[in-house]
């Protein structure tokens, strides 16, 4: 997919520091780290999405002879930094998490490893690609698993906060185990099942409802849905068992009606009875309008014959968690661990590492949060996926993120799949981090004192080479715990 390329997709700030980096001779390896601070009150996990967008970004990222010209006309900046723009290319090096691993508060689902003006460049972009799809493919996997074995549906562009968004919604929510989208660009980009019924409109150009749905059924015959809900549900269902025997007779299957509007529980339940009392068993019932994934957990409680959804609004714009607290820190610069201390705003310090263990069972248990290069037990989430501005190994297919979407999805703990409020996963901060995070303290505080060590602080390990992939994977951890970890001394 061709997202838009050009650097000022970025805000004015970063350009700011870039020239005063470039001015100052600040270019020595920097690590930043795209991570959310806190989960939002009705998400117990979130589903890391966007990495395959994120690194086509950073590897085709350049300013183009017009975008260089206009920041010349602009007067904002000097020749110097126009010119170094002018060449300006991303050659570091990135970890992250695959595409569909369930992540929580304070662990980095991206690490970027590059000079400091260019890891400062792409934060804006970094930050856009990867909270949107996160954020939908996280309230995707919540309608996914409150619907299990229901045909879900993305139904969504037309009130996505933007054509883009849209489509990315579709892409992540795929990811996230929808089976398929109404959008027809993302069937063309991503081999995204596609799925389309009809429109009340189409109806209402007939005076005969009867006649609009024969006529609608012999010019798309294919994967027939019918809308019932135009005038009376129930009577159009009649009429749509009335006609069955003429479209069989030429070949003509229905498939499923669709309902829009009304008590859905109860419409279903009448619906079925005419359809089954029809002899038309086998046709299923669809049901969209405004729906959420606690509409769908009160649909299956209430055990109502729905077959599917078309899920919409609530889907594109996540409604009820329009936005994730997430951020991208600077982590280590110079081989020195930094973070920040702001009040609500800490972060730990230096290149971190997730461990995560599982149970007996497969199911996951607990992570730890560490710096690189600890040794901690559980499997390390974060892996080499760029060097030098080159992605190590062709991104996954869609179809392969999905399905480890899938695995991982049946790996939460139970009492996150059943979406029940106010579980914390278990995250535990390793010491070691907790350790580097209070030397940081102590370094700046005798500088604020009056102190400068700025010549001779501990260097972080692996900060001066970046090295090949393998070594700078290698990372540590602690333990510590879900929704509410223990963060950094202010």
């Amino acid at each position: 997919m061709e997202l838009a390329t050009s650097p000022l997709l970025t805000d004015l700030y970063q350009l700011n520091m870039v020239q005063a980096y470039l001015e100052r001779g600040q270019t020595e390896i920097a690590v930043f780290e795209f991570f959310v601070r806190s989960l939002p009150n009705r998400r117990g996990f979130l589903i890391g999405a966007g990495l395959q967008q994120a690194l086509e970004h950073l590897e085709t990222v350049r300013f183009s002879s017009e975008d260089i010209a206009w920041l010349a006309r602009s007067g904002r900046f000097k020749p110097a930094l126009i010119d170094r723009l002018a060449a300006f290319r991303f050659t570091g090096h990135v970890h992250a998490m695959p595409e569909g691993t369930p992540f929580f508060a304070n662990e980095p689902l991206l690490r970027v490893t590059a000079p400091l003006p260019e890891a400062q460049l792409v934060e804006t972009a970094l930050i856009n690609i990867l909270h949107f799809q996160t954020l939908i493919a996280s309230k995707a996997a919540r309608m996914v698993l409150a619907a299990p074995d229901k045909l879900l549906v993305d139904f969504g562009l037309r009130r996505a906060h933007s054509v883009e968004a849209g489509l990315l919604a579709a892409r992540a929510s795929y990811i996230a185990g929808f089976d398929g989208t109404a959008t027809m660009m993302a069937g063309k980009l991503w081999d995204i099942p596609l799925y389309g019924t009809m429109a009340h409109s189409f109806i209402e150009t007939y005076d005969d409802e009867a006649q609009a749905f024969e006529d609608f059924a012999r010019s798309r015959p294919d994967r027939l849905v019918i809308l019932l809900d135009t005038y009376d549900t129930e009577a159009a269902a009649r009429k749509v068992v009335a006609m069955v025997p003429r479209l069989q007779a030429s070949g003509i299957k229905v498939s499923g009606v669709r309902l829009d509007s009304g008590d859905l529980v109860v419409l279903a339940r009448s619906v079925r009875r005419i359809l089954d009392k029809g002899g038309q068993n086998e046709v299923t019932i669809f049901a969209s309008g405004g729906l959420d994934e606690d509409d769908l957990m009160e649909f299956a409680r209430r055990n109502a014959p729905i077959d599917g959804y078309g899920m919409g609004t609530s889907l594109v714009t996540s409604f009820d968690t329009p936005a994730l607290d997430c951020a991208y820190k600077l982590e280590e610069y110079g081989g020195v661990a930094r973070r920040k201390r702001s009040t609500g705003k800490a972060s730990w310090p230096g290149r971190k590492q997730v461990w995560r263990s599982y149970g007996t069972d497969g199911r996951m248990m607990g992570d730890v949060l560490s710096i690189e290069g600890d040794s901690q037990a559980g499997e390390p989430l974060l892996q080499p996926v760029m060097r030098e501005g080159r992605r190590i190994f062709p991104s996954p297919s869609l179809a392969e993120v999905r399905s480890r979407t899938a695995r991982e999805l049946r790996r939460l703990p139970e009492r996150l799949r059943r979406l029940e409020p106010g579980i914390a996963y278990p995250v535990h901060v390793a010491r070691t981090l907790v350790d580097l995070a209070e030397e940081v303290d102590r370094r700046l505080a005798k500088q604020e004192g009056g102190y400068d060590q700025t010549h001779h602080p501990r260097r972080h390990r692996h900060s001066l080479d970046l090295g090949p992939p393998e070594r700078l994977l290698r990372g540590g951890s602690p333990s510590g715990s879900g929704r509410r970890r223990d963060r950094p001394h202010h």
